[in-house]
């Protein structure tokens, strides 16, 4: 199982956005998946069309007893699974077929309780303790707060991997750049797990000089960890996600760009670290 931690430093850069788009991206592949909403904001549980009354108990609430609970008893069903625009696999979700499985587990403000600074080994387990009678799912998208905080470092130590939103910016590059090295460092005492790391720029302006001039200074500072996936700023992610839709459903050519990205950026976060060298050197 994969169990993948989206965060940054700087709020604003899109970092649900980019959760939202791999879960979309997930769910039209097929891949059974798991979103844990560990944002205090509670934004991608709206997102993904999951009521904050779903008669299951917050993650936050689940974080104080992990030993006492089963979180399989307290997921909830994407609202998306039942979207019909939504292209079904081979099989999926027909007579005698497996429905496609997205899940959630829902966020509120009560993980803010743990955001204090915190390497004590009881209290970065606490996720871990979570997920790990987790068998389920193939993947698992955890939604950081936008925060180098206890909730951020529980998160890390639960994941096989790490992936880092920026956007072209001077103050959210340079902010990457010092949570890659906050990464690096916890990541050799506390959370060996964890297997890669990356980049994904995000909310990207083509058209912006600024945006590539800032864009080739991140392939400088961050080398291979840097994703061969840039997403480009889109007017109607709004309008996508107060509806509570997958971008994958969306109408619209300016959708299907983006579906068609975060397809390939959930392939560069499933894919070694090797191999997005050699990708990136053709």
């Amino acid at each position: 199982m994969q169990i993948i931690s989206i965060s940054s430093l700087k709020g604003g850069v899109g970092k649900t956005s980019v959760t939202l788009g791999l879960a979309s991206a997930a769910q039209a592949q097929g891949v059974p998946t798991l979103v844990v909403d560990m944002d205090p904001h509670a934004d991608a549980t709206t997102g993904l069309g999951v009521r904050q009354d779903a008669g299951t108990e917050d993650v936050g609430t689940l974080l104080s007893h992990p030993r006492r609970v089963s979180l399989a008893d307290h997921v909830v069903a994407s609202g998306w699974t039942g979207s019909t625009a939504v292209p079904a696999a081979d099989g999926d979700g027909g007579p005698g077929g497996t429905p496609r499985i997205l899940d959630v587990v829902r966020g509120s403000s009560r993980t803010s309780l743990y955001e204090r600074p915190t390497t004590r080994q009881r209290e970065l387990r606490r996720l871990t303790q979570l997920l790990e009678p987790v068998t389920r799912y193939a993947l698992v998208l955890i939604d950081c707060p936008p925060a180098l905080n206890g909730v951020t470092r529980m998160a890390w130590a639960a994941s096989t991997d790490v992936l880092l939103v920026a956007e072209p910016s001077l103050f959210s590059v340079a902010g990457t750049e010092r949570t890659l090295r906050a990464l690096d460092l916890f990541r050799k005492e506390y959370a060996q797990g964890v297997t890669s790391t990356g980049v994904v720029a995000n909310r990207v302006r083509p058209a912006s000089v600024e945006h590539q001039f800032r864009l080739g200074e991140m392939e400088r500072m961050y080398g291979d960890r840097l994703l061969p996936v840039a997403i480009p700023e889109q007017g109607n992610w709004q309008q996508i996600q107060g509806a509570a839709w997958p971008v994958h459903a969306w109408p619209g050519r300016t959708a299907a760009e983006s579906a068609a990205l975060f397809d390939e950026l959930l392939s560069a976060v499933q894919r070694p670290l090797k191999d997005r060298r050699t990708q990136r050197r053709h």
